[in-house]
């Protein structure tokens, strides 16, 4: 009778050598799995969390989503084609009869590798494909572009498309079929290889005659097939590349010159046709079993390649463009002065020649006195050490090295304003106060702003504050103004890692709020968590385990200071939480202080860009906004290192430095990149109308995209082809004579804010200005130009003043 009982080893986890692992061996490999887990959760988790409390869960699981399918998607098309074609290749091997008596070289290998075979057979597409689907899912905005890319109403000078294609669709084609490309030519290779081993086809060396390649039907048809696959898509890459070469850098400007159109396009069009040609010569070989045809084809099409498509360009350009360059490339040199003014919105600049002179009359600043008299006496480039020496009270506060300018209006009259946010500094607590309970629940915030007019001082040089003190006191501060202020700041560029803020309740506080005078010594809060939300809730083990993992901190775990009403607030830096709730935005390397509406906000720029707009010259963002005051000031970044070819500044985002609130608004809703990314994230961006008319009184012209549009217009306010083409007026901003080391300048200057009233305008306006001077490497520093443009938002709810961003040189 056979025994049911059953075996006490069966259903336990096996060994790479499939024997069964004993209960310490199951028990280990059990509790590695649950802390592999709990790592990925500690991350993972936390991550939805953070979205969630801030409100833009739909923009995280959107973007893991869209990887997550992009992954599965890549991974089984590359893994699927290679195991595929590998095990076709194997059924169709030829078999003979007596293998044992086989012991030929190739006899050797094959016994040798069989044993591995299904292994490999497996292993290899699987990782190659792992690697295919992590390569698939870091382009998902790309994707997503292409799958929601709106109109630009706009078209191409050469082909007459609408410029989405170049932006949208054009990339996107590009990455897919290069990926499709590589998985045949695997496919291809893998094929071959088999083939070979298995016998499929053999090279035979007979004596006194040369080697003969014989192949077998099923290994010519497979290995035809794709090669004829292979050569479709080479076809398909030299027709896109004929739409990639109006972004191309040939020539005097970018773009598709006069040899490109007129040979380059021509030539990659016939090799399209040359390759579908070979193609068709792969299928025949299936039929025919002729491998010379194929062969000729490959070989005709790499010599009319370098004959049309490197001699013929060559010869056009060496005798048809260098004799008639200035002639011939000036349709095309205009096409790029169009499309890259156009692009980084230049095209509609109010330009004046100005006849300055340099004898001084007397009245001569008469009509000039409202911008004279906003003249600004403090620099917030250097006046941060003035504001820490007077306002920063405690050495656990601190300022930005660079403050920022705004315009505060009291009564009738709008003030030009430096002004600094008092923010948290750990570093500066003493040795003795640096433990965790300290640095994590007790200085968990900043206090207040400090806010002076621009262009006054006290009788002893100092600022003249109109803001200052803790706690606060002055005119933004006073219970009867209309802007009286939340002046706690738990989230600043310098606020720490993390902090557990809420006690609970019938609990004393802990959180200083702010030193005072009193027998105490300081002022204790605690933030209200019960109404507010700033942070993921800590009111369970689960999420007090995670986050602990996540900061390794077990102080997160075992405090009592961790309870029920607590939130942890992380991610803290402004510009850091407008880049994780809109990813698809470049940041302006400056975020600047306001107070609106009651609350401190940080005001963030975010720029949508594109490095695929036809005929542009692409900028690279880092060089052309770095200046002195990026190499100097640790407050002030110059844009990540991206060559791009177009530029808005297509949302104002705020985050509230109390709750750390992200608010994104549509300042350009015309923007079709802007449109695109609303298609793919709906309702995360809210409407112009929605923007209040406190918030609108503060917004100004960024800086970072003013000096992109400087850089470009060095150039580009050439608008002439042959003038162009001769680049004997071209222009540069000045180097920084603060910076100046051994007579020598590092960098350029910076633009500056100011009050000013320019030729053509009727009033004065808060403005952002810089000057420009005669290109090359010429040492004279004579000034040839002079850039404004309109900083001034306005202050009416939902609209923007009509005379916003515009741009106005006076060309000397």
């Amino acid at each position: 009778m056979t025994s049911t009982t059953p075996s006490p080893t069966r259903g336990r986890p096996r060994d790479a050598g499939g024997r069964r692992l004993g209960p310490l061996a199951t028990t280990i490999l059990v509790i590695a799995v649950v802390v592999a887990l709990t790592l990925v959760a500690a991350q993972v988790v936390t991550e939805y969390w953070w979205f969630d409390e801030a409100g833009y869960s739909r923009v995280l699981l959107t973007e893991w989503g869209t990887k997550l399918v992009l992954f599965l998607v890549g991974a089984l098309f590359m893994g699927a084609a290679l195991w595929g074609n590998v095990v076709l290749a194997h059924r169709k091997r030829p078999v003979y009869a007596d293998t044992a008596a086989r012991v030929g070289p190739m006899d050797q290998y094959r016994n040798a590798f069989e044993p591995l075979r299904r292994l490999a057979t497996i292993a290899v597409p699987l990782i190659i494909g792992l690697f295919a689907g992590l390569a698939m899912a870091s382009r998902w905005q790309e994707i997503q572009l292409w799958l929601h890319g709106q109109s630009f109403a706009e078209t191409d000078p050469q082909f007459h498309l609408d410029l989405s294609f170049y932006v949208f669709t054009l990339p996107a084609l590009q990455f897919l079929l290069s990926f499709v490309t590589v998985t045949a030519v695997l496919a291809l290779i893998l094929t071959a290889f088999i083939s070979y081993l298995y016998g499929g086809f053999q090279i035979r060396q007979l004596p006194h005659a040369r080697p003969t390649v014989a192949v077998t039907y099923a290994a010519r048809m497979h290995l035809s097939i794709l090669g004829a696959v292979v050569m479709v898509l080479v076809a398909a890459h030299f027709w896109l590349s004929r739409y990639a070469t109006l972004m191309s850098a040939t020539g005097v400007a970018q773009g598709a010159d006069y040899t490109a159109v007129h040979a380059g396009i021509p030539a990659r069009t016939i090799l399209a046709g040359v390759a579908l040609v070979v193609a068709a010569l792969f299928v025949a070989v299936g039929v025919r079993g002729n491998w010379r045809l194929p062969a000729l084809g490959l070989g005709l099409m790499v010599i009319t390649g370098l004959l049309i498509g490197v001699a013929y360009p060559t010869i056009v350009a060496r005798f048809q463009v260098q004799p008639n360059a200035q002639e011939l490339e000036a349709p095309f040199i205009q096409r790029n002065i169009d499309a890259t003014r156009t692009a980084f919105g230049l095209n509609d600049i109010d330009v004046r020649d100005y006849a300055a002179t340099t004898t001084a009359e007397a009245g001569a600043l008469r009509e000039d006195a409202e911008t004279t008299a906003s003249i600004r006496l403090l620099d917030p480039n250097v006046v941060s050490p003035a504001f820490r020496q007077l306002q920063q009270n405690k050495q656990y506060y601190n300022f930005a090295e660079t403050l920022a300018v705004d315009k505060y209006t009291f009564g009738d009259t709008s003030h030009d304003t430096v002004i600094g946010v008092r923010e948290l500094n750990i570093a500066g607590l003493g040795e003795d106060q640096r433990n965790w309970v300290n640095e994590h629940t007790v200085f968990t915030h900043g206090y207040g702003v400090v806010a002076a007019y621009g262009n006054q001082v006290t009788s002893d040089g100092r600022p003249a504050f109109f803001e200052s003190d803790i706690p606060s006191v002055g005119k933004l501060s006073d219970s009867s103004a209309s802007e009286s202020y939340e002046a706690r700041i738990y989230f600043s560029p310098n606020a720490p890692q993390y902090s557990i803020v809420g006690s609970q309740s019938g609990t004393e506080p802990w959180e200083l709020d702010y030193p005072d005078d009193s027998a105490a010594g300081q002022v204790k809060t605690t933030f209200p968590t019960t109404t507010t939300s700033a942070g993921p809730k800590l009111d369970n083990f689960a999420s007090r385990l995670l986050y602990s993992l996540k900061f390794q901190s077990e102080q997160i775990l075992f405090s009592d200071r961790v309870n029920s009403d607590s939130q942890i607030v992380y991610d803290r830096n402004p510009a850091q939480r407008v880049s994780k709730v809109a990813p698809y935005l470049t940041l302006d390397g400056r975020v600047y202080p306001a107070v609106v509406d009651g609350r401190v906000v940080w005001i963030v720029d975010g720029y949508t860009t594109s490095g695929n707009y036809p005929y542009a010259t692409r900028q690279a963002l880092d060089s052309a906004t770095q200046d002195s005051l990026t190499q100097s000031s640790s407050s002030v970044d110059a844009l990540e290192a991206d060559q791009v070819n177009y530029l808005r500044n297509s949302v104002k985002a705020t985050v509230d430095a109390f709750d750390g609130t992200v608010t994104l608004y549509a300042w350009d809703d015309t923007d079709p990149v802007l449109k695109t990314w609303q298609q793919v994230f709906p309702s995360t961006v809210k409407p112009l109308s929605e923007m209040s008319a406190a918030l609108i009184s503060h917004i100004r012209y960024p800086e970072d995209l003013f000096k992109v549009q400087r850089t470009v217009l060095a150039k580009y306010h050439v608008t002439d082809a042959a003038a162009f083409f001769t680049a004997q007026d071209f222009w540069q901003a000045p180097k920084d004579p603060t910076g100046s080391v051994g007579g020598t300048t590092a960098a350029v200057q910076p633009p500056y804010y100011v009050t000013l009233q320019m030729p053509g305008q009727d009033a004065s306006s808060f403005s952002l200005t810089s000057t420009f001077i005669p290109g090359g490497n010429s040492d004279r520093q004579i000034l040839t130009g002079f850039l404004a443009a309109d900083a001034d938002a306005g202050n009416v709810a939902g609209v923007k003043s009509a005379g916003y961003g515009k741009l106005r040189l006076l060309v000397l």
